[in-house]
């Protein structure tokens, strides 16, 4: 036994034969541990393009999202959202899914996928060393932001004082053709034919009320134009009524996603009429009431994450100066009880701690010299119209615009601000 430890003969071969598991199983740890990277990186890309799929536009979980009140998980029936099977080359037989489990959830107006699986990838040569597979975990997620749903509800100011020319030229017309100098096209019932109303149509003057119509008609283009998912924004328009018997808040389009509709009927929108002049001492312009009036049809405000919980949105269009019976709490001096001033802003700052948001365009209120009343009363507090239509409205929602600048442009760049601005969220 001792001559056969000492014996040298054949050494090499001895230690190869006793090296060669090792040294094989190594190479083929080497080999399969590659390819079960191979493996991971391949099932990797298909779980990033599921997971992103998962909150694509278009995919089932975004529009079950878009119909959610609230937080929380999203399930979809009979949509799995996971079927992997064998990916990537068909001849592959190397690897087999143990689990893939898709989770989407929505958090305010993200929509958040999140995909884990586990794959076991069979061995070759590492068996030798008792490996016989390797286990993979993949993981990716997708977001996916959803759009801010929007209900806009327009009051729109048809009160006398919108009956005025539109431009210093439509002022100056009617100014001419009218024996006390009247620039307002009034709608005075009694005279019929021969009010200030049918002579300003003879004389083919626009009116504030009349591009105010027109330019709510062009809104409805540019609000289905900018939308991108359909049922996005919803509108309704008011006015502050018919006519001055009846000085309510008139609904002229009730609330609806047809933008069409409301584009066809804002056309329509016309002056309030009058019985006579002077009726009811010319108190038709109540602003505090038409704002108390339409909270009530806004509603609770909501957070605009879904369809079911759309951000209520007042868009005021107005020349700014209120006129009715208002005796004690005026903020201007009055007559009788009529109090003619600028735009109360009080009931504005009620809204906005509720969380509305107020667009509000101002129609300038054109000076006019050569009438009586407007030297006594409005041309006292006239530098105040615009201020205080600009602190009635949300932080960057006012546009002050005059006819001859483009209402309609004016009022489609104010609702582009309201649908892009940024907003607090919790």
């Amino acid at each position: 036994m001792l001559n056969f430890w000492r014996d040298k003969g054949g050494n090499f071969a001895i230690l190869t034969a006793l090296l060669a598991v090792p040294l094989f199983g190594a190479a083929g740890l080497a080999l399969d541990f590659s390819q079960a990277l191979a493996v991971k990186e391949d099932l990797q890309q298909t779980a990033d393009a599921t997971a992103l799929g998962a909150v694509s536009k278009d995919s089932p979980y975004v529009a079950e999202a878009r119909k959610m009140s609230g937080d929380g998980p999203i399930t979809v029936p009979g949509h799995s959202g996971v079927d992997f099977g064998k990916k990537g080359d068909s001849k592959k037989n190397d690897f087999e899914i143990e689990n893939a489990t898709l989770l989407v959830k929505k958090t305010g107006n993200i929509v958040e996928s999140s995909l884990e699986l586990k794959a076991t990838v069979n061995t070759t040569l590492s068996a030798i060393l008792g490996k016989d597979f390797f286990t993979v975990s993949i993981k990716s997620t997708g977001r996916y932001q959803t759009e801010k749903y929007m209900n806009f509800y327009l009051l729109l100011d048809n009160t006398p004082s919108m009956g005025v020319g539109a431009t210093p030229q439509d002022v100056a017309t009617m100014v001419a053709n009218t024996r006390d100098q009247c620039a307002f096209a009034c709608h005075d019932v009694q005279s019929g034919k021969n009010s200030y109303y049918e002579l300003a149509k003879k004389l083919k003057v626009t009116t504030r009320i009349n591009v105010v119509g027109k330019a709510t008609a062009s809104l409805m283009d540019t609000a289905a134009g900018t939308q991108t998912v359909s049922d996005q924004f919803r509108m309704a328009v008011y006015t502050f009524g018919e006519k001055a018997e009846d000085t309510k808040l008139l609904e002229v389009v009730p609330l609806t996603s047809n933008l069409s509709d409301v584009k066809n009927r804002s056309n329509k929108i016309d002056l309030m009429s009058i019985p006579y002049q002077g009726y009811d001492n010319d108190q038709q312009t109540d602003i505090d009431r038409a704002l108390t009036q339409i909270a009530l049809k806004m509603g609770p405000q909501g957070n605009g994450n879904s369809s079911a919980t759309p951000e209520k949105v007042l868009y005021f269009v107005s020349d700014g100066v209120g006129d009715s019976y208002k005796p004690t709490s005026c903020t201007k001096k009055t007559t009788n009880g009529r109090c003619q001033e600028p735009i109360d802003t009080r009931l504005c700052t009620a809204l906005k701690s509720q969380g509305y948001r107020i667009a509000v365009l101002y129609t300038t209120y054109l000076p006019l010299p050569t009438n009586g009343w407007y030297n006594d009363w409005i041309r006292p507090f006239q530098s105040e119209i615009s201020t205080r239509m600009q602190d009635c409205a949300s932080q960057g929602l006012f546009f002050e615009v005059s006819p001859t600048q483009g209402i309609s442009d004016a009022m489609s760049a104010l609702f582009k601000r309201v649908v892009s601005s940024p907003r607090l969220s919790s």
